[in-house]
């Protein structure tokens, strides 16, 4: 990864972060897939192919606070509208060290292109590989910027026994880079609590926009 959007996400997994000065970076897209906005704490990085002036008139727009004006709803629909894309939600970022080793987990890797699991991570990122466990599913595949991220679901009859934080552990294990990324939605505590019980560290918090 050479681009500025994965020399900063490098950086914060190190503990590294942009100044807290208030200010926003603009950097070009990674790929034509991926487009967003970053906030860490005082500074936000939108990573776009718009001109970054017009970017930037559009932060003023949207918000009186510099602070808050990244992830105000104003400019998020500003910029999708701008680019023709749409999002999901803003999502808590965080991320882990790998860990070395087999995962205690036992698991089995599915390898079907047609299974619903992996054809939807195909949507959003690329070298998806997915393994099941019973009661549950773990997903990696590298994300932004070619950052190996992970994702999990539990069956509802499973939940409460502490599979999900196993699997977000097993992930840490099976990733073949030195740091593992996850997203929640702010509002699904029980993830937020699944994925720091697994020792992942919030960094900041992400608009990722879809095309299509």
């Amino acid at each position: 990864m050479s681009d500025a959007v994965a020399r900063i996400l490098e950086a914060a997994a190190r503990g590294e972060f942009p100044p807290p000065d208030g200010g926003t970076t603009v950097v070009p897209q990674p790929s034509a897939r991926d487009a967003g906005v970053l906030a860490f704490t005082a500074h936000s990085v939108v990573f776009t192919d718009e001109d970054p002036a017009w970017v930037r008139e559009a932060l003023t727009a949207a918000a009186s606070d510099p602070l808050a004006a990244s992830m105000n709803p104003g400019f998020l629909h500003t910029l999708m509208t701008r680019t023709g894309r749409s999002m999901n939600t803003v999502d808590l970022l965080t991320v882990a060290a790998a860990r070395p080793g087999e995962p205690e987990l036992e698991l089995r890797e599915i390898a079907d292109p047609d299974h619903p699991r992996v054809a939807r991570a195909l949507k959003f990122r690329d070298d998806v590989r997915v393994w099941a466990a019973e009661g549950g599913v773990l997903v990696l595949g590298r994300g932004v910027a070619g950052r190996w991220e992970a994702a999990i679901e539990v069956d509802l009859e499973a939940r409460g026994a502490g599979l999900g934080v196993r699997l977000a552990v097993a992930a840490r294990h099976l990733v073949p880079g030195t740091h593992v990324w996850a997203q929640q939605s702010p509002g699904n505590a029980r993830s937020v609590r699944t994925f720091q019980q697994a020792g992942y560290r919030p960094v900041g918090s992400e608009a990722l926009l879809v095309a299509g």
